[in-house]
């Protein structure tokens, strides 16, 4: 009998949706304090996830769920990037 793999769930930080991971958007927060987005879904940091979508990186943004999720102020340039790469 073929064993099948369970699937990486998570949850997006905008709609507070569960979704399997290879669906979202991984965000990272390294030690450098720098802010990205992880493509590879396999950089070192604190990573928090975000459907692929502009409405949930707006609710994101209103909530303030990156700053809670990162603990720290994020400044409008990095929202910029993340709204690009979107």
């Amino acid at each position: 009998m073929a064993k099948t793999r369970k699937i990486p769930m998570r949850t997006c930080i905008g709609c507070r949706e569960q979704k399997p991971k290879k669906e979202l958007i991984r965000v990272v927060k390294n030690k450098e304090e720098e802010i990205f987005i992880d493509l590879s879904g396999k950089a070192n940091g604190r990573g928090a996830y975000l459907c692929k979508s502009k409405d949930c990186l707006e609710k994101a943004i209103k909530s303030k769920a990156l700053n809670r999720a990162f603990s720290t102020e994020i400044d409008e340039e990095t929202y910029e990037k993340l709204k690009e790469s979107i």
